[in-house]
Formats: C-alpha cells, sequence, structure tokens
C-alpha cells in the first residue's frame, strides 16, 4: 500500500524538479535583456495608457524613449516635473513646452443656435450625422450628443446645454476626443492663451446669423480692434493667431455677436514698482493703449481704467520694474 504511493510521488516530484531546471535554464538561455531605464522612466510615467504620446501605452512609450523613437516631451498627461524627471534618466536637457488643453470651437447651444427637427435615435453624434448632418440647421457646429464625453479618459470634457465644454484643469491634451468629433470642432491651444473664437462657420454673416445668434458674421471689427495683428481674417471667418496673441482681450469686447470668449476674470492690469522705475519711458513708448503716465527719468504709474493686461509693458522693462497682476 505505501510502495503504491510513494512511488507516484517520488516520481512526480522527480518531474518536478527536472522541468523546473529545464525551465530555469530556458529563461536563462533565452532571456531578453531589458535596458533598466525603461523600468525607470516606466515609473516616471503616469500610467493613463492613453495613447496621447503617439504610442500604445506607457510600456512601449518607455521602451521608443530609450531607443530613440520617441521624445521625453510626448507624454501629454505628466507635466513639466515628469519631464524633468525623464531627462535625469536619459541624461538630456529637458525642453518643456507650454501645456495644451482641447478647446471646443462653437458655442452654438440650445439657446442660440436653430434646429433643424427634434433628434430621437441613438445617443451618438456620429450616428446623428448620419441623419441629414445632424439635428442642428448650423452644419458646423457641436452636435452636443456627447461622443467626446464617452471618449475622454479624464473626465473632462462634458456636454452643457447642447455644446460639449472642457475643463482644462483635467484635460490632458491626450487628443482622444479630437479624433472621434465628427464635426472637427475640437482644437489643441495653449492653456495660457485665454481668448478664443468659438465658430467655424464659413459661410457669410446673414446665412449665419440665419441659423446661430453667436455665429461669426464676418464684420471684422475683430480684426480692426486688435493692435497686435494676431487676428486673421480668411474663409469668412476670424481665427487668432496665438503666437502674436497678448490676451489684452479687446477683440472679445468688440465682438457683436460675442462670438469671441474671453475670461475677464482673469484679465490682468500692469502695476509699477516704483523702487526699480528708472523713468527711461520705454514702457510708455511700448503702450498700445495710453495706458502710462510719466515723463522721461520720473516716476512712471499706470492708467488703470486704460490698461487692457497685453503686458508689453511687462515686457519690455529693462529693469523689471512691471508685475501683471
Amino acid at each position: 500500500m505505501f510502495s503504491g504511493i510513494l512511488w507516484p510521488t517520488l516520481t512526480l516530484g522527480g518531474l518536478a524538479i527536472f522541468f523546473g531546471v529545464v525551465l530555469t535554464f530556458a529563461s536563462k538561455k533565452f532571456a531578453v535583456e531589458v535596458d533598466p531605464r525603461v523600468t525607470d522612466i516606466r515609473g516616471h510615467l503616469p500610467g493613463a495608457n492613453c495613447g496621447g504620446c503617439g504610442y500604445a501605452g506607457c510600456d512601449a512609450f518607455a521602451d521608443a524613449i530609450v531607443k530613440g523613437e520617441a521624445p521625453i516631451t510626448a507624454c501629454p498627461v505628466g507635466g513639466a516635473e515628469m519631464v524633468n524627471q525623464l531627462a535625469q534618466v536619459m541624461g538630456v536637457t529637458a525642453d518643456v513646452t507650454e501645456k495644451h488643453v482641447a478647446r471646443v470651437v462653437c458655442c452654438g447651444d440650445k439657446n442660440s443656435a436653430k434646429e433643424k427637427y427634434e433628434y430621437q435615435g441613438i445617443h451618438d453624434c456620429k450616428a446623428a450625422e448620419l441623419l441629414a448632418g445632424g439635428s442642428k440647421s448650423c452644419k458646423y457646429g457641436c452636435t452636443g450628443l456627447g461622443t467626446c464625453v464617452k471618449a475622454c479618459p479624464f473626465d473632462a470634457i462634458h456636454v452643457v446645454n447642447g455644446v460639449a465644454l472642457v475643463d482644462e484643469k483635467k484635460c490632458t491634451a491626450c487628443k482622444k476626443c479630437i479624433e472621434v468629433c465628427p464635426k472637427n470642432v475640437i482644437e489643441l491651444v495653449p492653456i495660457s492663451k485665454q481668448v478664443r473664437v468659438l465658430c467655424k462657420n464659413v459661410e457669410k454673416g446673414k446665412a449665419v446669423n440665419e441659423v446661430c445668434k453667436t455665429g461669426c458674421i464676418s464684420c471684422q471689427k475683430c480684426v480692426k480692434t486688435c493692435k497686435f495683428d494676431a487676428i486673421i481674417f480668411e474663409n469668412n471667418i476670424a481665427k487668432v493667431d496665438y503666437s502674436k496673441c497678448t490676451n489684452c482681450m479687446m477683440c472679445a469686447e468688440a465682438c457683436p455677436t460675442k462670438t469671441i470668449y474671453a475670461n475677464f476674470e482673469n484679465r490682468k492690469k500692469a502695476h509699477i514698482n516704483d523702487e526699480k522705475c528708472i523713468g527711461c519711458t520705454i514702457c510708455k513708448k511700448h503702450c498700445n493703449f495710453e495706458a502710462i503716465e510719466g515723463e522721461l527719468k520720473g516716476k512712471h504709474k499706470i492708467v488703470s481704467d486704460k490698461c487692457v493686461g497685453c503686458s508689453a509693458c511687462h515686457a519690455k522693462c529693462p529693469k523689471k520694474a512691471i508685475e501683471m497682476k
């Protein structure tokens, strides 16, 4: 009885040891060496696996960095601190670019955009577009059924009153919403730029006004108002050249339909530090709004009612005597 149990046990134990030795040998013989930097880089990545870097996930991105196939700045989620950490691992200089966020180029909500019919189909923008281009009379506007909301892995976009809005604090610029939008009304812009034209309707003014009260009507008042040549007018619609925009927000003030949005609560004013000001008048010469008073070699002051926060004086002051706050 005992021998009947012993021999099978010994046999199985022997086989286990044999295969264990074989597997150990094989794992060492055929092991694929992994650069330790891949593991280090993977540890610094956020682990979102959103694909915003252009790779299948954080593992693939880490491997691509080590191979020299991807820049350390490609991850839109991690931020400047993460880039600096990756730079240390790779022994390179960190070139941190400004954070970008997604913005919906449409303000045609239920109060301003006309509807062609009442849509009662699948709650999906792409499905709605198959039915006569969606229910909105403006064929260029946001469909407003939240396909982008479902695609966003960071809960950074929601539909409010018929138009998608981006929570810029949560947005990581992963581009998922841009990829799924059938109207192509979502774009990436620098987060520091507060001014935005919220319309993509390229029809002429009268045609735009017939379908949406807040669309661009081609009046070009924004172009005439901007003192920095930052508003481009082409194909019947205004666009912001963010390389020139100073956030003065004058275009938003001039827009009669409020198509151009600016958060005026974030508008800053210039303030001169009397202890640093040497009265060189450089700031005064560069102010396009006559918002600075003062004579040569005298203390200058800001006329608060005229200052629009363009920061041109701040950029030109040789003594760093001007603060924007």
